[in-house]
């Protein structure tokens, strides 16, 4: 879908709690052996950088160092039916997504990098979870050690943010309220709700 300028935003705090919220996307790059994306947890480092790892034998591991990548997060999206904008017989189906593309610099981490990285990961998903919470240090260090030898750490600082929030943002009121009335009908409440949020 082409993301027209009426569903940008400049609302950093929301960029940030998208990444903070959903912690998982793509990242992309070109490699000689052509385009290739690898599916990964995203660990965000202050406001403009991204941390990652990849396995060891991912086709990416070894292009990444030094290259510009995309990295995506997809939220919430779902289908809106012609339906719920009322009586207006020219209306037609669209699609509502929260996509955040980030795009910037990736350098490797060294040993201590990643291990942080895997720190903070799990302590950010454990806090979601009901206690007792699991930490790296509850498995033995040889395991841990092996786990490290096997993947790679990756850094990428964040030079261009290109979100797309499209929330029914170029539609009347009412017609907003049909929208938000149809996606809670058929369970799409976090993205209902994300619609209350930016009306």
């Amino acid at each position: 879908m082409h993301p027209s300028p009426a569903f940008r935003s400049q609302d950093h705090a929301l960029m940030l709690s998208l990444i903070d919220e959903i912690g998982f996307g793509m990242v992309f790059a070109a490699t000689p052996d052509g385009p290739r994306v690898a599916h990964v947890p995203l660990l965000r480092v202050g406001d403009g950088a991204l941390h990652f790892h990849l396995a060891r034998g991912n086709a990416l591991t070894r292009h990444l160092d030094g290259v510009t990548a995309l990295a995506v997060i997809n939220g919430p999206d779902g289908y809106v039916a012609p339906r719920w904008y009322g009586e207006d017989p020219n209306q037609v189906p669209t699609w509502n997504y929260l996509a955040l593309e980030m795009e910037g610099r990736v350098r490797r981490l060294d040993h201590d990098g990643l291990l942080a990285q895997l720190t903070a990961v799990s302590a950010r998903e454990e806090a979601r979870l009901p206690a007792p919470a699991w930490t790296l240090d509850k498995a033995s260090p040889d395991y841990v050690d092996r786990l490290l030898a096997g993947i790679v750490g990756f850094e990428l600082e964040v030079q261009a943010w290109r979100p797309t929030f499209k929330l029914s943002q170029n539609k009347s009121a009412a017609q907003r309220e049909g929208v938000i009335a149809g996606l809670e009908a058929r369970g799409a409440l976090g993205l209902a709700e994300l619609m209350r949020g930016l009306a």
